[in-house]
């Protein structure tokens, strides 16, 4: 490695040890003092009737940015409004049913006094999120987030770095908070995550399986005979063996069929071949969940089951491929 290469290397470990002490101190201080006005955040953004309203200006500002995505992907409807923009018209979107989120390091930050003046106006709750317990963001709070004044990455000790690593911890920390106490399901995370891995990930297993005609099934009285043939007509590579009441009572497999190969195979009865108890999932079940399923197992489709055991479909590692979880 270079001499500049081991410098860099080197400035970067500073850097990141630096945060992870500011981290350190963030989580010393929830544990002593913070924690009560985080718990009084917490349950007066959580009882709000209207949306969270983030503000701040410059870094603090796109700090807010990421806190109010965060929040109103997690179940918290929140949106940004910029001070300045406030200032000029977009105090107007904020209603009294609403709570703000400010966020400013030195709690001076000008470009807030209209958004703090209107929050005391018209009674709307404001919680601050600063490092000055003096400062007049902090004072005309109803609940202020003082954080712990540490050192900054920056060599100078002015960019922003340390103090914006542990705001946006703080307002993950509020929006997980809140998260758990509202009890935001994952069925409610992909209603805000359609697109993209996350949405395949959990997407269910009843959106992508395959079933009516598509499904390979015999009855339990069929031959073998019947039962290659329905296998190999659907290619997923196995069937599902049935009672009369469609309830799966075992499967037949490539591998069963290469496990019991002989002169008498295709006049065998299915039930003398089938894996009885065969791994099944349901309608319900996640599709991040059904692809675990397959590799622990080390097979390739699963039969989906209703509650009360009747085969309503299947899925196949294709089916997983095709929608980007696998």
């Amino acid at each position: 490695m270079s001499e500049a290469a081991g410098a860099a290397v080197q400035s970067a470990l500073r850097s990141i040890k630096t945060e992870i002490a500011g981290l350190e101190a963030l989580s010393h201080a929830i544990g002593n003092g913070l924690g009560e006005p985080f718990a009084r955040a917490v349950a007066q953004i959580g009882a709000a009737k209207g949306r969270v309203i983030v503000t701040g200006m410059g870094k603090s500002g796109h700090v807010g940015r990421k806190i109010a995505a965060t929040m109103a992907s997690t179940g918290t409807p929140a949106h940004f409004v910029h001070p300045g923009e406030a200032s000029h018209g977009d105090l107007g979107m904020i209603r009294d049913e609403d709570v703000i989120l400010a966020l400013s390091w030195s709690g001076e930050t000008a470009e807030l006094s209209d958004i703090i003046a209107y929050s005391r106006r018209f009674n709307v709750g404001l919680v601050a999120i600063t490092s000055n317990p003096d400062s007049t963001l902090a004072t005309e709070a109803d609940v202020a987030l003082v954080l712990p004044k540490v050192e900054e990455a920056c060599p100078n000790g002015l960019a922003p770095t340390t103090s914006t690593t542990m705001q946006i911890t703080l307002g993950d920390a509020l929006a997980v908070a809140l998260l758990e106490a509202r009890g935001f399901t994952p069925e409610e995370f992909r209603t805000f995550h359609p697109g993209g891995k996350l949405g395949a990930k959990l997407s269910f297993v009843r959106d992508i399986m395959h079933q009516g005609e598509e499904l390979p099934l015999v009855s339990e009285g069929a031959t073998m005979g019947e039962a290659i043939v329905e296998m190999t007509s659907h290619g997923f590579g196995c069937v599902a063996v049935v009672n009369n009441a469609g309830v799966l009572v075992g499967i037949v497999s490539d591998g069963d069929l290469r496990r019991h190969m002989g002169a008498d195979l295709i006049t065998r009865p299915v039930a003398s071949v089938m894996t009885r108890s065969p791994k099944t999932v349901t309608p319900k079940t996640l599709a991040v969940e059904a692809l675990e399923a397959l590799n622990r197992n080390k097979i390739t489709a699963l039969f989906v089951c209703d509650s009360g055991g009747k085969a309503v479909g299947i899925v196949h590692i294709h089916d997983l491929l095709r929608i980007g979880v696998a």
